[in-house]
């Protein structure tokens, strides 16, 4: 069994969690990626989807995050998400709103890269609302 290690995971409204896990699995800008006690620092930028938590209790909790950046550490890991709900509080309607606003920016998009960057965001979402069961 792994050893636990402090994880905190932070939205703008409230510290959501605050306590020692065994394992984190983070949808990472650049794929996911898992932590656990003594992983090498580093720092990433997350993109939409699931974030797995397996407390020291260990039933698996699962949060969706709407970007954001997770920071690994000697003394553990923070997730500061713009947005994060317990996966099983999520409502469908606002996933759909979600993809309906990133189609939005999509189809407003007036040059590659910012067609870019939305076509990515609709991606994820879409991944995300799959991650989800929806």
């Amino acid at each position: 069994m792994a050893d636990p290690f402090s994880f905190e995971l932070v939205s703008p409204e409230r510290l959501l969690l605050s306590e020692p896990v065994l394992s984190v699995v983070v949808p990472g800008a650049e794929g996911e990626f898992t932590v656990l006690k003594n992983h090498a620092p580093f720092m990433s930028t997350i993109r939409p989807g699931i974030v797995t938590v397996t407390p020291v209790s260990g039933a698996s909790q699962r949060y969706f995050i709407r970007g954001g950046f997770a920071d690994v550490s000697p003394s553990g890991l923070t997730i500061l998400a713009e947005l994060a709900v317990p996966a099983e509080s999520i409502d469908p309607a606002l996933i759909l709103k979600e993809i309906k606003d990133a189609e939005e920016d999509l189809a407003d998009a007036k040059d590659d890269e910012s067609r870019s960057v939305a076509a990515q965001k609709l991606s994820q979402l879409k991944e995300a609302q799959a991650a989800l069961g929806q």
